[in-house]
C-alpha cells in the first residue's frame, strides 16, 4: 500500500471508531468530539475503560495491535455492563462491530469504577497468558528472535542443529510490513501447516536505528531473496513463491561483500576491492578434496580426528572424495600413512557454470572463479546497457520496485534498455545490497547462485547459541553441551556460559521465593 492508501485506510478506521463509540464517550462523561480525534481518542478510551494510557502505544505496534484490538473491544463493552460470555463472543466474531449495538441500541450505563481483578482463576490465567504473548511478540519482533541452523553452509562456526538468538537491534529492528499475521510465527502455523499471514494490507519498509552497520565477515540472518523453498521441502517444481519481504524464508550466511565493493573470486579466495578478505579466527572455510588411498580407513575415527563435515566416499578403486575439509585438516590428513595424494578441488577459470549468477550466458564463472563485479550502494549510479542489465534487472524490477511501492518493468528494444517504457542508460539505486556466502564453499547455496541480498531483507545478527542438538547422536549425547550458551562472535575458542546461567536462574527463584515469604508474613 502507498502512503496515500494508508492515510485513507487510517482515516476510514477513525470514522468507523467515531460512529461506533461517540455515544459511549458521552455516557462516560466525555465529549462526543473526543471520539473523533486520532490518537487522542485512544488515550481517552483508555481512561474510560480504566486501563493505563500506555496501552495506546500497543495499539500502534504492528502485530501486537492484532492482539490488543480484541482486548480493547471486550474491555469497552464490559465498561458498559456487557459482561456475559455471549457478549464477549459477539464482539470478537463481529470484529468489534457489536459495539455499534451497545452504542446505539443498548441502554446500559457506564460503570466508572469497574473492578479489573479477574473473578476466577481461569480469568486470571487468560490475562496472564495474553500479556505474556504481547511481551513475547514485542521481544520477538523488535529485540531478539530464536533461529535454527538448518544447513551445513557455515559448518565449524555454526552447526546443523544450533539454536540461536538473533539480535534485531544490532542492525536496527525492521518494523513489520505484513500487518495481519499470527503472533511469533514466521510464514507457516505449526502443525496445521497453514500460511500464517495475509498479504494485504502491507506497510512500507522502515528500519529503526541500529547500533552498528553490517560489516564484512559478519554472520547475518536475512530473508532469502529468491525464496523458491523447493530444496528445503523436497519440491522440484521450480516455482517462485511470492512472499512479502518480512515473510521470506530466513537464511544465515557470512557477509563477504558490502555496498559499493568490487568483488571477485580467484581459486576459491574472495577479493574485495582487490584485496583478499580477512575472516575472523573462528571462521573455518572448507572445500571438497579428491585423493588416492593406499589402504583402508576407520571411518568413525577418521571423521572425528580430521573433523570431516559432509562425509567421504570412494569413487573408483582407491580414489576418494572428501566433501568438506578445512585447509588445516587437509594438511594433517595428507600425512595419513594410507593417503598417497590429496588435492583440493578447484574449477578452472575457463569453466563456465550457467547456474552461477547472473546465470546462463551472462554467468560470471563457477563456484571457485568469478569475474569482478560491483555490489550496488544506495545513491550510486550505474550504467545500464546490454552487458550490465543481467546483473541489475531483478534488483530494479523486484527489490527497488517493492522499496518504492511501485512495479518496475525492464524491457529491451534492439540495443536500447527501457525502464517502464522509457529509455535509460543509467540507474541510481535506492537501497544497499550485500553479498553473502557460506564457509562450506562447496556445499552452500549462496549469493554465487542467486545474487545480491537487498538491505531491506536483513533480519539481524546471531549473537548467542542457547541450544545445540546433534540428531546423529544418541541419549544425552544428542545435546552438544560444550556449545550451550556460547557466543557466536568473538575470537578464540567459544566458551560456554551454561553453568553461569543455571546459577543465576537458581538465584532468581530463591530471591522470588524469599520475597513471597516476606509478603505472606506481612
Amino acid at each position: 500500500m502507498t502512503i496515500t492508501q494508508w492515510f485513507l485506510f487510517f482515516l476510514a478506521v477513525q470514522v468507523i471508531h467515531f460512529l461506533g463509540t461517540w455515544k459511549l464517550y458521552v455516557k462516560a462523561g466525555r465529549k462526543a468530539w473526543e471520539a473523533a480525534v486520532p490518537v487522542y481518542n485512544a488515550v481517552v478510551l483508555m481512561q474510560i475503560i480504566n486501563r493505563p494510557r500506555w496501552w495506546t502505544i500497543l495499539l500502534f505496534i504492528p502485530i501486537v495491535n492484532l492482539i490488543m484490538f480484541p482486548v480493547i473491544w471486550v474491555e469497552t463493552i464490559r465498561s458498559f455492563g456487557k459482561k456475559s460470555l455471549i457478549d464477549t463472543f459477539l464482539v470478537i466474531v463481529t470484529l468489534g462491530f457489536y459495539i455499534y449495538y451497545v452504542n446505539y441500541i443498548d441502554q446500559g450505563t457506564y460503570i466508572e469504577n469497574r473492578s479489573l481483578i479477574p473473578k476466577s482463576g481461569s480469568g486470571e490465567w487468560v490475562s496472564s497468558v495474553l500479556f505474556a504473548v504481547v511481551a513475547a511478540t514485542i521481544v520477538h519482533t523488535y529485540i531478539m528472535q530464536p533461529f535454527t541452523i538448518p544447513t551445513a553452509s557455515l559448518e565449524k562456526t555454526l552447526l546443523v542443529g544450533d539454536f540461536l538468538f538473533v539480535s534485531k537491534f544490532h542492525y536496527g529492528a525492521r518494523t513489520p510490513m505484513t500487518t495481519v499475521s499470527f503472533p511469533m510465527v514466521h510464514d507457516t502455523i505449526p502443525f496445521i501447516k497453514t500460511k500464517s499471514y495475509t498479504k494485504w494490507p502491507q506497510l512500507p519498509y522502515y528500519r529503526l536505528p541500529g547500533f552498528e552497520d553490517v560489516e564484512r565477515s559478519d554472520i547475518v540472518v536475512f530473508g532469502w531473496p529468491v525464496d523458491t523453498v523447493n530444496r528445503f521441502y523436497g519440491l522440484d517444481d521450480g516455482k517462485y513463491y511470492d512472499k512479502p519481504i518480512d515473510k521470506k524464508s530466513n537464511y544465515v550466511k557470512r557477509c563477504v561483500g558490502l555496498p559499493g565493493d568490487s568483488l571477485k573470486i580467484v581459486d576459491g579466495q574472495v577479493f574485495a576491492n582487490g584485496k583478499p578478505i580477512n575472516l575472523p579466527d573462528r571462521a573455518r572455510p572448507q572445500y571438497s578434496y579428491t585423493g588416492t588411498a593406499t589402504g583402508g580407513f576407520n571411518a568413525q575415527n577418521l571423521y572425528e580426528r580430521y573433523d570431516i563435515t559432509d562425509g567421504m566416499r570412494f569413487t573408483s578403486g582407491n580414489d576418494f572424495v572428501i566433501y568438506a575439509l578445512t585447509e588445516e585438516s587437509a594438511k594433517s590428513f595428507k600425512n595419513h600413512p594410507n593417503v598417497s595424494s590429496l588435492k583440493r578441488n578447484v574449477m578452472n577459470k575457463d569453466q563456465v557454470d550457467p547456474s552461477i549468477f547472473p546465470k546462463g550466458k551472462a554467468s560470471l564463472g563457477n563456484r571457485d572463479q568469478m569475474k569482478s563485479f560491483y555490489i550496488p550502494k544506495k545513491g550510486t549510479t550505474t550504467p545500464i546497457n546490454l552487458k550490465t542489465v543481467p546483473f541489475y534487472k531483478r534488483l530494479i524490477e523486484v527489490y527497488e520496485g517493492d522499496e518504492m511501492g511501485i512495479d518496475n518493468t525492464i524491457t529491451q528494444n534492439g540495443t536500447q534498455i527501457l525502464l517502464n517504457g522509457q529509455p535509460i542508460t543509467e540507474y541510481t539505486f535506492k537501497q544497499d545490497y550485500y553479498w553473502m556466502m557460506g564457509d562450506n564453499r562447496h556445499n552452500s547455496e549462496d549469493s554465487r547462485f542467486w545474487g545480491y541480498v537487498p538491505g531491506n531483507h536483513i533480519v539481524g545478527k546471531p549473537v548467542f547459541i542457547f541450544m545445540s542438538w546433534d540428531s546423529n547422536a544418541t541419549g544425552l549425547n544428542k545435546i552438544r553441551w560444550e556449545r550451550l550458551f556460547t557466543t557466536v562472535g568473538g575470537s578464540g575458542k567459544p566458551v560456554s556460559y551454561f553453568w553461569y546461567f543455571v546459577i543465576l536462574l537458581i538465584g532468581y527463584f530463591v530471591v522470588v521465593k524469599i520475597i513471597k515469604i516476606q509478603r505472606a508474613r506481612k
